[in-house]
């Protein structure tokens, strides 16, 4: 029997036309308003409001008296007065009283007055009638419009209301070109697509992988440093394997009332397994899947609900359905052991940063569209840029094309990227401060300081460049490249860093016997990395081959002190930190002394220049003696 071909629900196809801006309520309010001014103004007309003119009884009677009037019609109090050319004028005569009296008293005189035709009018039937409808029942029928208005609103509330438990995902058909991804839209992170063509196979061919007895995975956590691609990476499983692609924040099933998430991942699944086979996406599922029982809200809270079903959905009663679940988190400590069991999330996928060739590649492609001087070398960037994800190498052609239109110019040339680069990395240029000698001086010192020891130190990485231009929050930078890319550091290296970061701390007492505010974010560094070398790498001779998990435990969602840590072991952790920073503060200060007079060259070329490329800083290195470290590599700034 021939399975009908599934039709996508109403919900997840595309408008025919742009639906109407849906009215706020002072626009309702307005148009109520204005509705009402118009059934008032038809109501006077119908009941016979004429523009004419208005005169006193005293006008009336000399105009009586002059043999203009022609005829004087009488409508209750209301006087119509024809002239003798026929225009008419409107007048009201006293309540009570004849209006021949009336005229008499003004000093008409009989004769006058007689020669004026008068007649009374009688309102008709219809009229009487017509009168009563305006003055009762329009009224009437403007109160049942407006609680018709409210009620019709209210309606649509209700409706809403009713679809409230309804899956918010968004949906990338297969037919859709314009946003469709595939593996050749992401660069880098080869490692992940193959481990990810897989799962396209399976769901181009599923039948192959079943006669071999293969079960589909049921999830793919995907993990990595913000601005990786996971995302990305989703979308082009979806785009290879040609299959329907639902899109959904965590967040989107957390609602204020229990019970509306669980119901809205039902709704989710029910239509994915309508369109199996296909790929449910769950971005920064952390908001729901963190881990359950820490003591807060009981298990009756909303986003243990949601979380419940997600569980029951991926690896519950129903199984045989072609539907595969990938998700994205950069905390995958944080989630609940149930969704990281097999059955659930079988696989983790973990998204590096890109090296110095992926890089290239993913600036490329972001580079499309973009109108690039020839002179400009995306390489040079490449290169600079180590640690950057792609979001960071995107932010930097986006920040280049600006500059550069800021500029006037009709391409992006070599310079836009540079400063688009430094303005990611260190923020934009300060112009507003105007930094004095002195502060320009120390500043130099402190650079030079920096650089120097880098570049004196055997595995500390090599100066680059260094610059006194204040950015952001930093007076100036000194950045280094590594000579190669590495996946693992030694102590050797970390002991360098940390005497190349205090190394501007170093210059301050050398030079000038004070220190000032400039080195605090280098002292933040320094103890960061010797706590990181004490705590969790055990590189301490001290303390040994240990972790020492400073955090605790986090109860009631308050960090607490580990209660398997001594307090000497902590006091032993301080001291310790404190020991790597001071020692690196002395091997810096040792190196400023032996090499003096480069480090006062430096500083003095910086204080005339403001920046030093690697080239010109080489020759300095060079004229007193220091051989620079030649090789390229990527990024590391002071």
């Amino acid at each position: 029997m021939q399975k009908e071909p599934f039709q996508l629900p109403k919900k997840y196809l595309p408008p025919t036309k742009m639906p109407p801006k849906k009215p706020n309520f002072f626009t309702q309010l307005f148009q109520i308003i204005v509705i009402i001014a118009i059934f008032s103004i038809v109501a006077s007309d119908m009941m016979g409001g004429k523009e004419e003119r208005r005169i006193p009884l005293s006008e009336l009677a000399r105009s009586i008296s002059e043999h203009q009037v022609k005829e004087i019609d009488i409508d209750g109090n209301e006087l119509e007065v024809i002239l003798n050319d026929n225009s008419h004028l409107l007048s009201k005569k006293e309540e009570g009283t004849a209006l021949s009296q009336t005229l008499v008293n003004y000093g008409v005189k009989p004769e006058d007055l007689q020669a004026v035709k008068i007649e009374v009018k009688e309102p008709s039937f219809f009229e009487k009638f017509g009168a009563v409808i305006l003055s009762f029942i329009l009224p009437l029928l403007g109160l049942l419009f407006i609680v018709w208005f409210f009620t019709r609103q209210m309606k649509g509330a209700n409706k809403q209301a009713l679809t409230f438990g309804n899956s918010r995902a968004r949906i990338i058909l297969p037919h859709n070109k314009k946003k469709r991804v595939t593996f050749k839209d992401v660069a880098g992170n080869e490692n992940a697509k193959q481990e990810l063509q897989e799962m396209v196979e399976f769901l181009k061919n599923p039948k192959k992988f079943i006669q071999m007895g293969a079960k589909i995975p049921k999830g793919i956590l995907l993990t990595g440093e913000p601005g990786t691609g996971k995302t990305l990476m989703a979308k082009a499983v979806a785009g290879e394997a040609n299959v329907p692609f639902f899109y959904l924040s965590g967040s989107d099933f957390v609602e204020m009332f229990v019970g509306v998430g669980a119901s809205r991942v039902r709704d989710l699944f029910k239509t994915a397994k309508k369109m199996s086979p296909a790929i449910i996406f769950i971005d920064e599922i952390d908001a729901v899947g963190r881990s359950r029982g820490v003591g807060i809200g009981g298990g009756n809270d909303e986003r243990e609900q949601t979380l419940n079903q997600i569980l029951v959905e991926m690896d519950g009663f129903e199984t045989d359905e072609k539907v595969i679940v990938m998700a994205a988190t950069n905390r995958p400590d944080v989630l609940d052991k149930a969704l990281l069991r097999p059955g659930r999330f079988d696989r983790q996928v973990h998204l590096e940063l890109p090296d110095r060739k992926e890089r290239l590649e993913i600036l490329k492609i972001h580079a499309k569209g973009k109108p690039i001087s020839r002179s400009a070398k995306l390489e040079v960037i490449a290169e600079r840029t180590a640690g950057f994800s792609g979001a960071d190498l995107e932010s930097v052609l986006n920040e280049a094309a600006i500059i550069a239109t800021m500029a006037g110019r009709k391409k992006i040339r070599q310079i836009d990227l540079i400063n688009a680069f430094e303005k990611v990395l260190m923020g934009p240029k300060r112009k507003s401060h105007l930094a004095t000698e002195e502060e320009k001086r120390v500043t130099a010192y402190h650079e030079a300081g920096h650089a120097i020891v880098a570049s004196v130190l055997p595995h500390a990485d090599p100066v680059h460049k260094v610059t006194i231009i204040p950015r952001g929050r930093a007076g100036g930078f000194t950045m280094k490249l590594p000579l190669e890319e590495r996946r693992l550091t030694t102590r050797s290296v970390y002991l360098d860093d940390i005497a190349m970061t205090m190394g501007g701390y170093a210059a301050e007492l050398e030079m000038f016997g004070d220190i000032t505010t400039g080195p605090s974010n280098d002292l933040r560094v320094a103890t960061s990395i010797a706590r990181a070398m004490v705590t969790r790498f055990g590189m301490s001779d001290v303390l040994g081959p240990i972790v020492v998990d400073e955090d605790g435990e986090v109860k009631y969602g308050v960090a607490v002190a580990s209660p398997h840590h001594s307090d000497s072991l902590i006091e032993n952790v301080d001291r310790e930190v404190q020991r790597l920073v001071r020692e690196g503060l002395e091997r810096a200060r040792e190196v400023l002394k032996k090499h003096k007079e480069a480090f006062v060259a430096i500083a003095e070329a910086l204080l005339a220049k403001e920046t030093l490329e690697r080239e010109e800083y080489n020759e300095l290195l060079k004229k007193y003696g220091i051989t620079p470290k030649e090789k390229k590599g990527g990024k590391k700034q002071s």
